[in-house]
C-alpha cells in the first residue's frame, strides 16, 4: 500500500461493496462455512498501520484491529522483518517433541513480564481457545477439583471446554450440548445495572457455596478483567482484589482471561494490573503476535507441574509467530502501552463529551484503547437499542470507519495501539455523523 496518506483515510471510491467485493462474498456464501459472522461487507486487499484497503480501492480507518489482534498495526515493518528473518531459517519443528530457540525465548520472557514476582513457566497454543482450554485442563490437575466458575457475559472460545465456560450470547452453545460439565456461572458486577460487587460475592458464597459446590471442589474461578464480548464493561475496582481474596481463602485458582485485553491494549502490558491482583494462571492470544496465530498459558511455576504427555500442541508455539511475538512485545514495552494509555484516554475524553450531546449514549467505558459506547433507547431506563447500534456500526463502515458490536448494544472502539489522537479524532466525528444518521 505504499506509506499511508492520512489526508485521503478514510476514502471510499466505489459503492459498498465494490464490484470486486461482491464477486468475493459470492464465492464466499457458495464455500465457506455459515458459521462465521459478517458485520459487513468488507473484503479486505491490504491493510498498513491502521488503515486497511478493500479489492476496490477503498481506504478504512481501523478501529477494530483484526478483533484487537493487529496491537503493532497492520505490517508494522519490525514484525514482519522478524517474521521474514525467521521464515527463512525454520518454518516448523514441533515444540512439544523438540527444541528450537524462537519458543524459548518467548517462554522466558512471558515469565519475566507475567503479573507477580513467582517463578513462571509458560505453554504455547495457537489461539485464545487453545489457551482457555489449556487453563481449564492445568487448574484441575493442579487442584485435584473438577467445579470451576465463570462468570455470565463472559467469552473465552467457542471450543468445547472453552464454550462451556462462555456464557456471553446463547446462539453460542445453541445445539451443541452437552457442554462440560462442572462449570457454574455467576452474574459478573456492573457498574451500570449492576449487581454490586457485595451482590456478586455474595451469590457465590450464598447460592453457590452453601446450595450446589463446596469451595473446596472448586478448581477456580476463570474471569476477563474487563468483560469484551460481554460489552466491554470494566468492573468496579473492588472486584477483582476481594474475588482473588475468596479464591485464596478457599484454595481456588484465579485464571484470567487476557486473550482481549493483555498486551498492552488497556495502557498496561496485563489489564489485570490496574488491580494490583496477581493471578495465579492468565491465558494470552490475540494480540501477542500482533496477527500471528499465537496462545500462551502462563502459570506460577509451582501450578504448571502437569507430566510429560499431558498436554500438548503440534503447532502451538510455531517459531515464526514466536518470533513475531517477541517483535511485539518489545515494541509494546517500549512505546505502544504508553501510546494506549495517552490515546485512549483522549478517546475516552472525546466520546464522554459526545456523551453530552446525544441521547442515545448511555455510557462510555474504558481502559487505554479498549473503549465501549453503550447506545440506548433511553437514558431513563437505560433499556439496550441493538438494531440502532447495528445500523451505527453499519453507517460507519459507509464512511470508512470500522468499528464491531459487543454486548446487547455497545460499540467496540478497539484500534491499533499505534493510533494517534487525529485518528480518534476522526472515528469520534465519523461515529457523531452515524449517530445524527439514525435520528440522535
Amino acid at each position: 500500500m505504499g506509506e499511508q496518506n492520512e489526508a485521503v483515510v478514510p476514502r471510499i471510491v466505489t459503492e459498498l461493496p465494490g464490484p470486486k467485493a461482491r464477486a468475493a462474498i459470492g464465492v464466499d456464501q457458495q464455500y465457506m462455512s455459515p458459521s462465521y459472522t459478517r458485520a459487513y461487507p468488507l473484503v479486505v486487499e491490504r491493510a498498513q498501520g491502521a488503515v486497511v484497503e478493500d479489492v476496490d480501492g477503498n481506504r478504512f480507518l481501523d478501529f477494530t484491529a483484526g478483533i484487537a489482534v493487529c496491537s503493532t498495526g497492520h505490517c508494522h515493518p519490525a514484525v514482519v522483518g522478524a517474521i521474514q528473518r525467521q521464515a527463512s531459517r525454520l518454518l516448523h519443528m514441533s515444540g512439544t517433541d523438540f527444541y528450537y530457540l524462537p519458543q524459548l525465548e518467548l517462554a522466558k520472557k512471558l515469565a519475566e513480564i507475567a503479573p507477580g514476582r513467582s517463578a513462571k513457566r509458560a505453554f504455547l497454543t495457537n489461539s485464545g481457545a487453545e489457551a482457555v482450554e489449556a487453563a481449564f485442563k492445568l487448574a484441575r490437575f493442579h487442584t485435584g477439583r473438577k467445579h470451576v466458575i465463570a462468570f455470565f457475559g463472559g467469552f473465552h472460545g467457542r471450543t468445547m471446554g472453552a464454550l462451556s465456560l462462555t456464557a456471553s450470547k446463547a446462539r453460542q452453545r445453541a445445539g451443541f450440548g452437552p457442554l462440560v460439565p462442572e462449570v457454574t456461572h455467576v452474574a459478573f458486577p456492573d457498574p451500570l445495572r449492576g449487581p454490586s460487587v457485595d451482590e456478586c460475592l455474595r451469590r457465590i458464597e450464598e447460592d453457590v457455596f452453601r446450595r450446589k459446590v463446596p469451595p473446596e471442589e472448586v478448581a477456580a474461578f476463570i474471569v476477563e478483567p474487563i468483560q469484551g464480548e460481554g460489552g466491554y464493561i470494566v468492573p468496579p475496582a473492588d472486584f477483582h482484589p476481594r474475588l482473588k481474596s475468596l479464591a485464596e481463602r478457599h484454595g481456588i485458582c484465579y485464571v484470567v482471561d487476557e486473550v482481549q485485553s493483555g498486551m498492552g491494549r488497556t495502557g498496561r502490558l496485563f489489564a489485570i494490573e490496574h488491580w494490583g491482583v496477581v493471578p495465579d494462571i492468565v491465558c494470552l492470544a490475540k494480540g501477542i503476535a500482533s496477527g500471528m496465530p499465537l496462545g500462551a498459558v502462563v502459570a506460577a511455576a509451582d501450578i504448571m507441574t502437569w507430566p510429560p504427555g499431558s498436554h500438548g500442541t503440534t503447532f502451538g508455539g510455531n517459531p515464526v509467530a514466536c518470533a513475531a511475538a517477541l517483535a511485539t512485545i518489545d515494541l509494546v514495552q517500549r512505546e505502544l502501552a504508553d501510546n494506549a494509555r495517552v490515546v485512549g484516554g483522549h478517546l475516552l475524553s472525546r466520546l464522554r463529551a459526545l456523551a453530552g450531546k446525544r441521547n442515545s449514549i448511555g455510557d462510555v467505558r474504558g481502559l487505554g484503547l479498549m473503549v465501549g459506547v453503550e447506545l440506548v433507547r433511553d437514558r431513563g431506563t437505560l433499556s439496550p437499542a441493538a438494531q440502532a447500534r447495528d445500523r451505527v456500526v453499519r453507517s460507519c463502515f459507509d464512511k470508512g470507519l470500522l468499528l464491531l458490536g459487543c454486548g446487547d448494544s455497545t460499540v467496540r472502539f478497539c484500534p491499533p495501539l499505534t493510533v494517534s489522537e487525529r485518528d480518534a479524532d476522526i472515528a469520534v466525528e465519523l461515529f457523531d455523523s452515524a449517530l445524527a444518521e439514525i435520528g440522535d
